[in-house]
Order: structure tokens, then C-alpha cells, then sequence
């Protein structure tokens, strides 16, 4: 993933080393640019801050000074013994004193213009006590622009969780690089909108960063332009191995078609998909071959029948993209787990949370806890690319990289939405990429075609899986015809 061209995401851990290799003073640079962009959307008025214990209540004394400068009525609550600051926010406390500011044990009556949440960020450990978790419930109470700093409080910044009760921030600014948290499971709907604050730390953060944000780029990084001198030889076959349901494979079938594979073969019962284009057979007889990507699982069931053809579609040579059924059947059966083992030709997992559970013998809840670390460990145990479907998928591959995909909505959440996903993965491998591109470039273009049509009013609500389809094509032709018209936000 480091080939790529992507914003880092960084773990707690790396955040801190990061932090020890610089020898500015961090926290004033953070504190001063997160009053920036505060005053950027409140000019002025009366600003309610609430600073923490930690480092991350140093932040919100800088920033209460920073704001107090400016202009701004503060009202900065401490409910803390600041003898027991870390020394650098220590030193923001004596700062906010000297500057003339007071602080405040309880939150006080009062109306304010916004507030600013700097009271846990990176180093949470354990669900918010009292009286923190009666702060985060009365500023959940009030409709009012909230600005967190780094982490809306109570969000893990591994893992997205909400500990206890968490802030639901308005805007979040982060810190040096984007956590994984602000990306997948709750942080996503606690953070409201992102803005990131490199601190000009940027490369220093890539040097540590294990964990990558899924951008635009990528596409235009891994797709090359296609030579006029073509045939449908140059871009690969794909076989949908299907079964019981054959909506879900004629929908993979037709994902692989239209996002550009050479040709495509359906392999399922009732395989008459009025799509002329796509070629019905034996799905025996295709996945014994070697001259296919093989998409197994859409549709597939758990017949003794779906077992056997999983077993030969992992006993060939050919790429796999292995979805639905096929997961379950190898979750179910210790000798097609050794098989995925022992491949030697490319193959990518695509579960959701309970997919993924069965496969790590766990339950959904236990893979839910930290999405980042249930993706790790599933790519490190068969030894293949992983995507971990949710809010904010995460793709990781052996060796520890992982990609978070920020692109989607919940008009996602409908049947059939894996199934295309699969198709694209497949004619993504057929037109050369390797694994890894294949399955981010597929990752990111699926959830933007679900952004892109709810921007223009088709869903979230009601949004179906052909459609995504149809306006995925769209969005790779235009991406290839001109790389730059999509760039990524300022701050990724």
C-alpha cells in the first residue's frame, strides 16, 4: 500500500511517536490553528470549552486563549487538578491563567454560540466517568455548533467505539493525521465533518504510518489508459460461480461486464440474465480451468453441490474473489481453510461483520470491537487481501497494512451491494491489477457511485444495487479520461 499515493492513518501508538520526533511545541500549534478554523465559521460571540485531564484539555486551554484574544466570551469549565496535568498542557493552563482566563468546575447557565470538546482524545482508555459524562450528555443536549479536538470525546481513536457515552460533534479537527477511528464504526457519525491539521508533519507521520486512507488517486494510480489497438482478449475473463439465487450472481456478472472486463461467463442456476453479452457454463467445468477470474460465493448457498465447486475453484491456479456462501462454506470446514492457505495464485476476502465472524470462530460483536485489528488478523491467517465490509470497509493485506474507505452511504446497506462489489473486484483482476489495487480501487469507486447518485437524488433511501452499477462505469470513465477533475478534500 505504500506504492500508493494516499493520506497516512495513523494508530495512538504512531501518533505518539510522531509527537516525540519533533521538538516544537505541538500543542500551541494545534491549539492556534483549531481557533482559526473556529473563528472561520464563528466570527465572534460567547464560546463554551470543555478541557479534559489530559493533553487533550491542554489543547482546549490554548485554543480558549487563542479565541479570548480574538474576541470571544469564553466560558472554559476544568473540572480537574491541574497539578496532575501532563507538563505540556500543564504549561497551556498557566498560559490561559496569565492571559486573564478562569476556569469553571461545572458547566454554567448560559447561551453560547458554539462549543469547543477538548475533553478526552487519543489516550482514552476506559468508557467516560462523571463528571465528563455528564458534560458530553448536556452539550448532546443543546443545538449548537460543537468543535472537537482531535477526537470527539469518548470515541476510541483506533477503533471508532464509543466509550459509554461520546460527544456528537458538528466538526472535528484532527491532529497530524487522520485516526482510523474518525473513519469506521461510531466515529464516523460522531465527527460530522472532518478537517485535518498536519501541524507540517505530514511526511513524518508516512514514515510511521501503517494504515492509509482509500483516495480518489488511487484509481487514476492503477488503471492505465487503454490502447486503441485493443481486443477483448486484452482485458480478461471473469466467471461468476453462483448457485441457489441467481439475482446476486447475474448482479456480480454484470458488475465485471460494465466495469470492463474482456468477457464474462455466468455460472449459476436459473442463468438466463437477459444480458446477451454475459456467457452461460458449467460452473465445474470454468472453475477446473485457469483462464478466469473466478468471483465464488453471490448467490451460492450451502448445498453439498456449493461445497464442491469452492473446493475446485480453491484448487485451481486461477485469481479468486471469494464472497457470500463460499466464506461461510470455508468458515464451516478446517480443509478448505487449509486450501485458501496453501494458494499460491491471488485470492481477496470480502466479508461483512458476520462473515467475518464465522471465520474467526468469534462472535459479530468481538469482530465489531476493532475493525482495524478483526481485518489484520483475518488477512494474516489465510494470507490474502481482505476487505471488512461496514461503515468505513477496511482493507487490510499480510504484513499489517490497511486501508479505510471513506466513500459511501447508507443507501449501501441493500441487497445486492456485495455481489456488485464482488463483479468489480473480478474485472478489476481480469484488466491486470494486481490484489491489493483491484480491491481499493473497487472499495473507493463502489461507495463513491452511492455518493455520487444521492447527490443527485437517487437514494440513499431506496437506493438498489444495479444502479451502482451503472453509475460506477460512469465515474471510472470519466476518472480515466480525465485524472484530474477528481482530487481529494483539502486536508486528506
Amino acid at each position: 500500500m505504500r506504492s500508493l499515493k494516499m493520506p497516512p492513518l495513523l494508530l495512538a501508538e504512531e501518533i505518539r511517536k510522531v509527537e516525540r520526533t519533533s521538538q516544537e511545541n505541538l500543542m500551541e500549534r494545534a491549539g492556534r490553528s483549531a481557533a482559526t478554523l473556529v473563528l472561520e465559521r464563528i466570527p465572534s460571540g460567547r464560546i463554551l470549552v470543555l478541557a479534559g485531564p489530559g493533553n487533550n484539555g491542554g489543547d482546549a486551554f490554548v485554543v480558549a486563549r487563542h479565541l479570548k484574544s480574538m474576541g470571544c466570551r469564553i466560558d472554559l469549565v476544568f473540572a480537574s487538578d491541574p497539578s496532575r496535568l501532563p507538563a505540556d498542557a500543564k504549561s497551556a493552563h498557566l498560559a490561559w491563567i496569565e492571559s486573564g482566563g478562569t476556569c469553571l468546575a461545572s458547566i454554567p447557565q448560559g447561551k453560547w454560540d458554539a462549543v469547543i470538546d477538548g475533553l478526552f482524545g487519543i489516550g482514552l482508555k476506559r468508557d467516560v466517568e462523571e463528571p465528563y459524562a455528564g458534560f458530553i450528555a448536556a452539550v448532546n443536549a443543546q443545538s449548537l455548533p460543537v468543535f472537537a479536538l482531535d477526537v470527539p470525546s469518548g470515541i476510541c481513536s483506533d477503533t471508532g467505539r464509543i466509550r459509554g457515552i461520546a460527544v456528537r460533534a458538528s466538526h472535528t479537527i484532527t491532529f497530524i493525521a487522520f485516526k482510523p477511528g474518525l473513519l469506521t464504526s461510531d466515529g464516523i457519525d460522531c465527527c460530522g465533518t472532518l478537517h485535518l491539521e498536519d501541524l507540517g508533519l505530514t511526511s513524518v507521520a508516512e514514515e510511521f504510518a501503517q494504515g492509509f486512507l482509500i483516495s480518489p488517486e488511487v484509481v487514476a494510480q492503477s488503471f492505465p489508459l487503454r490502447p486503441r489497438n485493443s481486443h477483448k482478449g486484452c482485458f480478461g475473463s471473469v466467471a461468476v460461480l453462483g448457485g441457489e439465487m441467481p439475482g446476486a450472481a447475474i448482479l456480480a456478472a454484470r458488475a465485471a461486464l460494465k466495469l470492463g472486463a474482456g468477457k464474462v461467463y455466468l455460472c449459476s442456476a436459473g442463468s438466463d440474465c437477459s444480458q446477451p453479452e454475459i456467457m452461460v457454463r458449467d460452473a465445474f467445468a470454468i472453475a477446473s480451468g485457469d483462464n478466469a477470474i473466478l468471483v465464488v460465493g453471490p448467490g451460492l448457498g450451502k448445498s453439498i453441490q456449493a461445497r464442491d465447486l469452492v473446493e475446485v475453484a480453491l484448487r485451481s491456479a486461477s485469481p479468486l474473489v471469494i464472497d457470500a456462501d463460499a466464506l461461510n462454506l470455508i468458515a464451516g470446514e478446517p480443509v478448505l481453510q487449509e486450501l485458501l492457505c496453501s494458494r499460491h495464485a491471488p485470492s481477496i476476502l470480502t466479508p461483512h461483520p458476520l462473515e467475518a465472524a464465522r471465520l474467526c470462530a468469534c462472535s459479530t460483536q468481538e469482530i465489531q470491537k476493532d475493525r482495524v485489528a478483526s481485518a489484520r488478523l483475518i488477512s494474516e491467517r489465510f494470507g490474502c487481501p481482505v476487505m471488512l465490509k461496514g461503515a468505513g470497509s477496511v482493507c487490510a493485506v499480510p504484513g499489517g497494512a490497511f486501508a479505510i474507505n471513506a466513500s459511501g452511504n447508507p443507501g449501501l446497506a441493500a441487497a445486492g451491494m456485495g455481489d456488485v462489489l464482488s463483479g468489480m473486484i473480478g474485472a478489476y483482476l481480469a484488466q491486470g491489477l494486481d490484489a491489493e489495487r483491484a480491491l481499493l480501487c473497487a472499495v473507493h469507486l463502489h461507495g463513491e457511485a452511492a455518493d455520487s447518485l444521492a447527490e443527485k437524488g437517487i437514494g440513499p433511501v431506496g437506493l438498489v444495487a444495479s444502479e451502482i452499477i451503472e453509475e460506477a462505469r460512469f465515474l471510472l470513465n470519466a476518472r480515466l479520461a480525465n485524472p484530474r477533475r477528481f482530487r481529494v478534500p483539502d486536508g486528506a
